[in-house]
């Protein structure tokens, strides 16, 4: 193999399923520390295992794997500021063996200035897919956004008035809309528009994620997840 074959290599995409969730990084990232378990891996000196769909199979908590790519991809650790399942977290750390990481996750030192903290917010696209039709066909879609800025929430309540028919669902923390069949192509454009509308708040995407599940004979469903970070000053009493 030539140092071209070799270079595309590295920067080609693969796709893991790490517990049911499917995560897109390439190799470099993978290899970023040639000491971890995933460095051993991706380098030939450890056994793989594929899923029926020839993605990389790791069988371990696939929530989690989400901290554990983002280190790979910055070398820093980011969570959120809620965050509870730290134990768990040096559990899967030590597992891919990635000491830096195992370091960060010892190191008592807060993550964040004092006078700082993390907003978040949740975006997620829920399609059910009708098994047997062909061409696949969208039974119906809901485009979900979750979060404790209300700030954003009546932001979009007021900014995206053209989508109100299909706003199914409003609380404290949530709007959601859905879409059916003969529409569901309106969810694409929302989403763009809603994702677009998230960035300009000054919310940057920490991670991305795809799900599928099987819940009926006749359905398929697939989840997308996104997650917006920023953080905000704290306001003092």
């Amino acid at each position: 193999m030539d140092n071209g074959d070799w270079g595309n290599r590295l920067t080609h995409p693969v796709t893991l399923n790490v517990g049911g969730h499917l995560y897109t990084t390439s190799i470099s990232t993978l290899q970023r520390y040639p000491d971890s378990m995933l460095g051993a891996m991706f380098r030939g000196d450890f056994p793989t295992t594929r899923d029926a769909q020839g993605n990389y199979f790791i069988d371990r908590d696939g929530t989690l794997f989400r901290y554990i790519l983002n280190f790979l991809r910055t070398s820093e650790l980011t969570l959120p500021v809620d965050f509870t399942e730290m134990d768990l977290l040096r559990k899967e750390a030590d597992f891919y063996q990635i000491e830096p990481l195992i370091q960060c996750l010892n190191d008592p030192k807060p993550l964040y200035p004092l006078d700082t903290f993390e907003q978040v917010v949740e975006l997620s696209s829920t399609r059910k897919l009708s098994k047997y039709s062909n061409p696949v066909a969208v039974i119906i879609t809901q485009l979900t956004i979750t979060t404790k800025v209300h700030s954003l929430l009546e932001g979009i309540s007021n900014n995206f008035t053209k989508w109100n028919k299909h706003m199914m669902d409003t609380r404290d923390c949530q709007v959601s809309f859905t879409f059916g069949p003969c529409d569901h192509h309106q969810e694409v454009s929302l989403r763009v528009h809603l994702m677009d509308y998230i960035t300009k708040q000054g919310f940057t995407i920490r991670n991305t994620r795809v799900h599928h599940m099987s819940e009926r004979a006749n359905e398929n469903t697939v989840e997308h997840h996104w997650t917006f970070c920023r953080l905000a000053y704290k306001v003092e009493d």
